[in-house]
């Protein structure tokens, strides 16, 4: 065992004001979080409560087991465009029945629960997350605003019925656009008795418009009722109802993780206070040193590195996170040289032929301040997209191109807040921005995630040696 030899005078001056500044930065992000959480604001909430309903983070909560966790993703999409922060659904990971599931909860305090490109990118990207960590899908459909058309939407889930994802959905209220599609693509579909509606929109061609010019005239059919005309495969009698019955539904699936289990099943906490990490979160790409945070995440802060003295600049080595073995690639946020692209590709060679995940971090600096060569950093992006093993992506500093993000699509990435930037991550780009404290909790949560699925590597992923 190599214990990282690692720690912080919590009574200096730099560690205090680094603090400090991660302090005001969560602040700033709670404030964004408060917004995504109001929903439609008051006015809309309290009628929506007022008509006996719940709102979307209230069904989640009664729909997952009690005390359990739930990661929720991209709780601040939309944050400084022109739609509302969250955009209109809330997505995540939570745990039902003892089965680890990913939800998807429209908001119908927000206009309606309206479709916005920010929705879209948000839903399709919950659906991905799904498929490829063989989660299954829980919809919690409410959605009777207008806005943008989702069209990925419905093939992004039926994406999830070839790959034998079962989906199960319930529906609260009136439900038009794509999401009225939902039932059909789905396994199992609960319609709350009296409340629940579906209406779908077929555009048919005609001849012209008024204005002389060739169109669509969109036609719809009537509003179908739950009930033995509807698409329901159960009806509930409230909305409680319909969650208990989605309960019963995963239940039923007699779910089994193809993944291995922990390998060490009570792990070590890490030896060093997660505290620390607020500081380490402020520091600038030249001060910042990878193996202090891996000493506040890792089991027992146990981290065994890999080819210490060949391209010091670029860290690579094993270690456990609650109990889940992984492996470690903290990349530079300069330009690789050639002995640190080749330790990279040997050691992803490694990490695919033992099946064993990998995580990706750096600290990167503005947009623009990376450069790359060309010459070794071809070589490394081939052998990071030939890389079969689940990876998960934590990003410290702002937002630029990163080996890890050019070359595929990590099972889960997650960032630190980045000054003046608190709704940075957009559902499209990242998972989230999370407390530098939750960062052991989070990253636990994923790997438990990813299990969920067959982990396996590939074959050689690249060139390691002379």
């Amino acid at each position: 065992m190599t214990v990282l030899d690692t720690s912080l005078d919590p009574r200096d001056p730099a560690y205090l004001e680094g603090r400090s500044s991660t302090l005001q930065l969560l602040a700033e992000l709670e404030a964004v979080l408060d917004q995504a959480r109001a929903g439609g604001g008051e006015k809309w909430v309290t009628r929506h409560h007022a008509r006996g309903k719940l709102l979307p983070r209230e069904r989640i909560e009664m729909l997952l087991d009690q005390d359990s966790p739930f990661l929720e993703l991209s709780p601040v999409a939309a944050w400084g465009s022109e739609y509302p922060v969250g955009a209109s659904v809330v997505t995540g990971v939570g745990v039902v029945e003892g089965v680890e599931c990913v939800v998807v909860a429209n908001d119908p305090t927000v206009d309606g629960g309206a479709v916005n490109p920010y929705t879209a990118d948000k839903i399709r990207r919950a659906a991905r997350i799904a498929s490829v960590n063989r989660l299954p899908l829980v919809n919690l459909v409410e959605s009777a605003g207008g806005g943008t058309p989702a069209g990925g939407i419905a093939r992004e889930l039926s994406r999830l019925t070839a790959d034998r994802v079962p989906t199960v959905c319930v529906i609260f209220g009136l439900t038009t656009g794509d999401a009225a599609y939902l039932p059909a693509l789905s396994d199992y579909t609960i319609m709350v008795r009296g409340h629940a509606k579906v209406l779908t929109i077929h555009p048919q061609p005609v001849r012209g418009t008024a204005n002389g010019h060739s169109g669509v005239e969109v036609r719809a059919t009537p509003v179908v009722p739950a009930g033995p005309a509807g698409p329901a495969d159960q009806l509930a009698e409230d909305e409680r109802d319909g969650l208990r019955l989605a309960r019963q539904c995963v239940r039923r699936l007699n779910w089994r993780k193809h993944g291995p289990p922990p390998r060490t099943l009570y792990p070590a906490a890490p030896r060093y206070d997660a505290e620390d990490l607020l500081t380490l979160a402020s520091a600038d790409p030249a001060g910042f040193e990878p193996r202090e945070v891996l000493a506040r995440i890792l089991d027992d802060s146990d981290f065994d590195e890999f080819k210490p003295g060949q391209g010091p600049a670029l860290l690579a080595g094993w270690g456990e996170l609650h109990g889940y073995p992984l492996g470690v690639l903290a990349t530079p946020s300069g330009v690789c040289s050639a002995a640190e692209a080749q330790k990279a590709v040997h050691f992803l060679h490694l990490a695919n032929a033992t099946a064993t995940p990998l995580l990706f971090l750096r600290h990167r600096g503005a947009p623009g301040e990376t450069e790359t060569d060309a010459r070794h950093d071809a070589p490394l992006v081939h052998a990071v997209a030939k890389s079969a093993v689940p990876h998960l992506v934590l990003t410290i500093g702002c937002a630029a191109d990163d080996t890890a993000d050019r070359t595929d699509e990590p099972r889960f990435r997650f960032s630190w807040p980045v000054p003046g930037r608190p709704g940075q991550c957009t559902a499209s780009a990242d998972d989230g921005v999370i407390d530098p404290r939750d960062t052991r909790t989070v990253l636990g949560l994923c790997l438990s995630a990813v299990h969920s699925a067959a982990v396996e590597g590939a074959g050689p992923v690249g060139v390691f040696r002379p």
